[in-house]
């Protein structure tokens, strides 16, 4: 039975998840003796309520933002290079080194479990007391339920992902009467926790499903029934992944609860992916009514060169892109270019990602000419993911790394402007003394690699002489995007990032008045069309699972519904289709590393690489890899030698068994008796 308890009392008790202090924030919305009752039977108080919840999914809960908030979003896709030099052990800043090596402690990037317990216990107390409001009905109450509940299951769901298995607290709270002992709570196994999650996901799209398939503008943060059905899929595709579905490496013996039992299933299930699949298809039957699509640029003009496949390039979209802009359809998903409310694909978004998010990047990832950072790049690894645009291998792709390349060797030279002049659909967007290496590539290449001799509009700039500038990364640059050793502004792989930038963002003065407001991408649909085509292509056997609304699946690879999956995201970036052969049942070797390149690709700069490559047990061989660039201690005289891949001196990168889960924080520890650290990680100060 819930009891009358004050708001100030409930507010500053501390459980298992932090300090008292870590609350008082907490009450600011409410008077210090306003009743549980006197909250919940008010509509503006009680939404009040839910906002605080909400706003636990924002600092370092959010998805997507710079690496001051989420180093998580960094892997070996892409880089931050401002902290490089010499760590101070002194500051509390994360270097790029000190991510990459292992070497940082229990005490950073810590405020994600403060948050979460946090929002998980009043989401709770939400659930469990809005039924007292007397300015809803019950549709409305339903709905505001489903919400709170979506944001409890997320908020466990972030836990997961980040710290592996976790304590899941009573629903009915703990008893802030009791001492540390009696409400110490252990570590639940990784089945246990995706299982609740999914239940209590499962219910909140339920509970959304009438007034919740759709919200508009004016709250386009809050979560929908679409976007519970998503991130229900997102957490049982993790659960089917190697990382929790028949892991039997060393390390993952040690990840127990308090009584020594494992917490990573040794036994492997595959029907842990069909039902992964069919979550993923309970998003793809729902969107048509809930309005989910990938977005796209109509237009018969290209603003990069595709090649005619016989295929994709002679139809229209969805079944083509003879009628769509492949480059501009991916680049303004991103760039601002499109409201949250306007953008079918976006699934679940926390809205307008300001200060530490996206727009924090943007600043790091211009140029010093807009008065950018120009610290944030990408790796030679990425930039040879990227496809031909003919759907081949980029020539000398991976060369740099032993036994991982085709022995084919990279193209030399540079454009001319007579070739460009002669033959412009070919090179486009390329200009003259871009790299032979950049030409001819897929179009999502273009809207998200910044290459040297990228040409940036930079329109916001006041200084005409800035705008609608071609900029190279040598040595010798003059506008001060190379190397110097004099500061610290300069790109470590000689590769930028342009991936969510406007044609008008500059950071001219250091402000971020002059970026145009980016969404948080933390939900697409891309995203979860490839996590359909990727649990399904893990099947051998024919399984019956239940859809959310009851009904019965038939799940199975075959080559129809897989294409269901891979089709959309291929076509809206204008490459061609795989080979015939893997979609084959003897392909599914070659399919699943296609599809991990996909999202490699697809989904490059959105939280997902770091985690993805950890629940694949994929983390200990790409991540210890060297990270290799360009050679920026070359000239324009020596560009050729500059665009020779070396590995980079100032990135360093290793991987080690206690990174594949991040560190519980010795306090937790000592708050709660029951819970175990994470391999590799130590219980004292």
């Amino acid at each position: 039975m819930i009891k009358k308890i004050y708001i100030l009392l409930l507010v500053l008790v501390g459980v298992i998840v932090s300090s008292c202090s870590d609350y008082l924030e907490s009450d600011q919305y409410f008077k210090d003796r306003m009743t549980i009752e006197k909250v919940f039977e008010s509509k503006p108080y009680a939404e009040e309520w839910l906002a605080h919840v909400y706003a636990e999914l924002l600092g370092q809960n959010m998805d997507v933002a710079s690496k001051d908030v989420t180093p998580q979003n960094f892997a070996d896709d892409m880089y931050w290079g401002d902290r490089d030099s010499d760590y101070d052990p002194t500051k509390i800043e994360l270097s790029y080194n000190k991510f990459k090596t292992g070497d940082y402690n229990e005490s950073e990037k810590q405020d994600s479990w403060t948050r979460s317990y946090r929002g998980i216990r009043n989401a709770s107390t939400f659930i469990h007391n809005i039924y007292m409001n007397k300015e809803m009905n019950d549709d409305e109450i339903t709905d505001y339920r489903g919400q709170a509940r979506f944001a409890r299951a997320y908020l466990y769901w972030l836990l997961l992902r980040k710290y592996g298995p976790i304590p899941l607290l009573p629903d009915e709270g703990i008893d802030y009467t009791e001492s540390y002992d009696a409400v110490a709570t252990p570590r639940s196994s990784y089945e246990e926790c995706a299982e609740f999650i999914s239940n209590e996901l499962l219910q909140a799209a339920k509970e959304m499903e009438k007034l919740g398939m759709k919200r508009g503008q004016d709250v386009i943060g809050r979560p929908t029934c679409g976007a519970a059905l998503a991130a229900r899929a997102k957490v049982l595709l993790y659960a089917a992944s190697p990382i929790a579905n028949g892991n039997n490496e060393t390390w993952a013996a040690q990840v127990v609860d308090d009584q020594g039992r494992r917490l990573l299933s040794t036994e492997y299930n595959e029907e842990k992916w069909a039902k992964a699949a069919a979550a993923a298809r309970d998003v793809i039957e729902l969107a048509p009514t809930a309005g989910y699509d990938l977005y796209v640029n109509y237009s018969s003009t290209k603003t990069t060169a595709v090649k005619a496949d016989g295929n994709f390039s002679e139809k229209e979209w969805p079944y083509g892109w003879a009628n769509i802009d492949p480059c501009e359809s991916y680049r303004q998903l991103f760039n601002g270019s499109i409201s949250a409310s306007g953008n079918a694909e976006m699934i679940f978004t926390r809205g307008t990602n300001e200060g530490a998010g996206v727009v924090a990047m943007v600043a790091h990832q211009l140029p010093r000419s807009a008065t950018g950072w120009n610290t944030h790049g990408l790796t030679q690894k990425l930039v040879d993911a990227y496809y031909m645009n003919d759907g081949t291998d980029t020539p000398g792709k991976d060369f740099e790394l032993a036994g991982r390349g085709d022995g084919s060797a990279r193209p030399t030279g540079f454009i001319t402007q007579g070739e460009i002049d002669g033959n412009p659909d070919k090179y486009k967007p390329l200009r003259a003394g871009v790299s032979f290496q950049y030409a001819e590539r897929e179009p999502r290449f273009y809207a998200s690699v910044a290459y040297s001799g990228t040409f940036w509009t930079l329109y916001n700039e006041s200084k005409e002489e800035n705008r609608n500038k071609q900029l190279f990364y040598y040595r010798d640059d003059d506008k001060g995007n190379g190397y110097t050793s004099s500061n610290a502004y300069w790109l470590r792989t000689g590769i930028g990032m342009r991936k969510y930038v406007h044609d008008n963002d500059t950071y001219e003065g250091g402000s971020s008045s002059k970026i145009m407001t980016k969404v948080e991408p933390a939900m697409r649909y891309a995203d979860i069309l490839l996590m359909y085509a990727e649990a399904l292509n893990e099947l051998t056997g024919t399984y019956t699972i239940p859809s959310w609304k009851g009904e019965s699946y038939t799940i199975s690879r075959t080559r129809s519904e897989m294409e269901r999956g891979i089709h959309p995201v291929r076509i809206r970036a204008g490459v061609p289709d795989y080979p015939d052969s893997e979609y084959a049942a003897s392909g599914r070797d070659q399919m699943r590393e296609r599809i991990k390149r996909e999202r490699f690709i697809e989904l490059m700069a959105e939280g997902q690489r770091y985690y993805d490559l950890r629940r694949w047990l994929d983390a200990n061989d790409e991540e210890a890899l060297p990270i290799y660039g360009c050679n920026v201690l070359m000239d324009q005289s020596k560009r050729d030698l500059f665009h020779t891949p070396v590995a980079v001196w100032s990135l360093r990168t290793s991987f080690a068994d206690k990174m594949w889960f991040w560190p519980i924080s010795h306090d937790e520890l000592k708050k709660n008796s029951r819970l175990t650290q994470n391999p590799g990680w130590t219980y004292n100060d």
